[in-house]
């Protein structure tokens, strides 16, 4: 019977670490059920005969005498059942002493029962039994008081970098803020998720440079409300923006009625200016729109764009916080100065940035132009925006 019993001990129990049925326990028994329960039953099968002697005049009821192999094998199997709960008990808190010791006080019962009988042989090992099933939920909290002290551990040093890192990603959002007043969104993406914020540095690069204004907004800023005006500077630099981002120009600055926009950087492009001047036919088309409703109240303006193509150096201009992106050289002085003169509706162009889209746009002769701050005469050609059909 000693032989046996242990076998089929581990086999009603469902099959060792992993097995099927020990997970099915394990899910449905709540944390040290199996150690109170087996070792109570055992113990309470010990003095099976000094219990029936107590109860059974209470209860009316004959004393029954039960048969000693019977009760000693009810007694080994019930402890068993706690050392195989403390054993699921050690898994999850992760300490093998109270299996230890319910194992040492399984053996010296079962040994007790089936070799050399004694009382306080059998005594002492319930009492390492029980020893075990109380020490289990200790080990239990003890674990438990571990892991909470670790994650206030974790909480304190989260909360001692908390401000920190809101301050740095607050400083990100600012920062992103700034580059998408200048860049379109794709390349604030780019230049932020690849980490390439050294395009931004200061550098010399081939660029087209498209200045925008408003012909006679000085004279139409005296003449109507101030409201007015900032309700047009808005609806201008609004719609205009739009076309910019959905362009993938770079905007320069913004100037009360006027505007820079950039091609071929920070990110390089192909044929950036035709880009330029296909930009620049869709913002007279939008601007179409502004004019011809102030122009049925009385206020002649207009809209003049310049563009030119050359060398630059572009790169972050400011202080702390205030930093624009901008670029400036020959080039950019050029367009700005074609478009002081350029009248209302007219694209006016350099040489250079002709030559780059000769063939594929009518370009009108200007003849050489005086420009303000350039040394030499200017070459200028009035170009017809490709949705002009030029």
């Amino acid at each position: 019977m000693a032989e046996n019993a242990p076998t089929a001990g581990v086999s009603e129990s469902g099959g060792g670490k992993g097995s099927p049925a020990h997970d099915t326990i394990a899910r449905r028994l709540p944390f040290g059920f199996l150690p109170y329960l087996g070792a109570g039953v055992s113990i309470a099968f010990c003095y099976a005969d000094a219990l029936g002697d107590l109860l059974a005049p209470l209860l009316g009821l004959k004393p029954v005498a039960i048969n000693h192999h019977l009760q000693a094998v009810l007694m080994w199997a019930s402890a068993l059942v706690a050392v195989i709960g403390l054993h699921r008990d050690s898994r999850v808190h992760g300490n093998r002493m109270p299996f230890g010791v319910g194992v040492a006080g399984f053996m010296i019962v079962a040994g007790t029962l089936y070799t050399f009988y004694d009382i306080r042989i059998l005594i002492l090992g319930y009492l390492l039994l029980v020893a075990a099933v109380l020490l289990n939920p200790i080990k239990m909290l003890a674990t438990l008081n571990r892991s909470v002290h670790s994650k206030a551990s974790e909480l304190a040093a989260l909360n001692a970098t908390l401000e920190e890192r809101v301050s740095r990603q607050v400083e990100e959002i600012e920062r992103l803020a700034r580059l998408r007043r200048f860049l379109s969104s794709e390349v604030v993406n780019l230049i932020t998720a690849a980490g390439k914020e050294s395009l931004l540095e200061s550098h010399r690069r081939m660029v087209a440079c498209l200045f925008c204004d408003v012909r006679n907004f000085t004279a139409f800023s005296d003449s109507v409300e101030p409201e007015e005006v900032m309700d047009v500077l808005q609806s201008v630099h609004s719609t205009i923006g739009s076309l910019v981002e959905a362009h993938g120009g770079t905007i320069g600055y913004r100037a009360g009625d006027g505007l820079m926009v950039i091609f071929n950087d920070p990110l390089p492009c192909d044929d950036p200016v035709m880009k330029a001047i296909v930009l620049a036919g869709e913002m007279k088309t939008a601007f179409a729109e502004v004019q011809q409703y102030w122009s049925r109240r009385g206020h002649d303006i207009g809209f003049g764009i310049g563009v030119s193509y050359g060398y630059a150096t572009l790169g972050l201009i400011g202080s702390e916080g205030r930093y624009d992106y901008t670029a400036i050289g020959n080039a950019v002085n050029v367009a700005a100065r074609l478009c002081d003169r350029a009248g209302d509706g007219e694209i006016l162009v350099d040489q250079r940035a002709k030559a780059e889209i000769e063939g594929r746009v009518r370009a009108t002769p200007k003849g050489p132009m005086d420009l303000k701050g350039i040394a030499k005469p200017v070459d200028a050609f009035n170009v017809a925006s490709p949705l002009d059909g030029g």
